[in-house]
């Protein structure tokens, strides 16, 4: 390869990194791996899980680029170089074209997974996403729709088995705790930019040393949900969880940065693991 091929093809690789980033890539995999492990769970065979976890997939990435889109005043403003629309490293209208056409994707797969499984996902999980972006952020229940789509998501995977049905009660409680508590670990780091901006949502009305306390609270009564949720004896495998769960909680109130909402996702993930185990 020449030097002139080369370079033409370095600044197509960087925008496509730049695209991806301004998906909000951790979070939208971090979503993507836990419905793919909800699936697995629920009996899915391989083809229909595939396709729930395509239609969440597509959803999340129509988020995460609006969230990016309506924030990038902001994020200018404040000097975000963590953002490559504040940047300029992706264009406003290759954002705004990947957007319709994540959310297009998103709702002709989610239909596809059956009408109860694909209405609940556009209404309540994306639409919560996007109610999230477009406003609710900046209100005293910002953590709402993080309930309300992590809570759902358990339904969207089992609505979308041949024969429907609603995922148990526990399993939608413990969705929604676990959605509200990575909310308020998500806000931490940007709690000054955001302030600065006007944005006031509850992480910000209740500041940042009762988040850090509280979260993890929140994170852990999910987890007690989980486990004693299910019918029948508590696995000795969920002491294991519970430490694993205790500890990363422990990071979370003690780290800073990103480091305690990748902490909640591990709660989630260790949460899921465990229900997989437990049959």
């Amino acid at each position: 390869m020449d030097a002139a091929t080369g370079g033409g093809h370095r600044p197509t690789l960087a925008r496509g990194r730049a695209l991806l980033e301004a998906a909000h890539l951790g979070p939208s995999v971090a979503v993507t791996v836990l419905t793919a492990l909800l699936a697995v769970a629920a009996g899915h065979h391989l083809g229909r899980g595939a396709l729930v976890v395509a239609a969440v997939a597509a959803g999340q990435l129509s988020i995460g680029w609006s969230n990016d889109l309506v924030d990038a005043p902001r994020d200018r403003q404040v000097g975000r170089t963590d953002k490559p629309l504040a940047t300029g490293a992706v264009r406003e209208g290759t954002v705004r074209v990947a957007t319709a056409v994540a959310l297009g994707a998103c709702a002709v797969l989610s239909l596809a997974c059956g009408w109860r499984s694909g209405v609940a996902h556009l209404l309540l999980v994306v639409g919560s996403g996007w109610a999230y972006n477009l406003g609710l952020k900046r209100t005293a229940a910002s953590a709402l729709p993080y309930a309300v789509a992590f809570g759902t998501l358990p339904a969207v995977v089992s609505l979308a088995l041949p024969h429907p049905v609603v995922a148990p009660a526990w399993m939608l409680a413990t969705g929604a705790l676990l959605g509200v508590g990575a909310h308020l670990l998500n806000a931490l780091p940007d709690l000054a930019d955001d302030e600065a901006t006007g944005v006031r949502g509850l992480p910000h009305l209740l500041g940042a040393p009762t988040v850090r306390v509280l979260a993890p609270v929140v994170l852990l009564a999910g987890s007690a949900v989980a486990v004693l949720g299910p019918p029948g004896p508590v696995p000795a495998s969920a002491a294991v969880a519970g430490i694993l769960c205790v500890t990363l909680a422990a990071v979370a109130v003690t780290t800073r940065g990103r480091t305690p909402f990748l902490a909640s996702i591990g709660i989630a993930l260790v949460d899921v693991v465990g229900l997989l185990l437990r049959g």
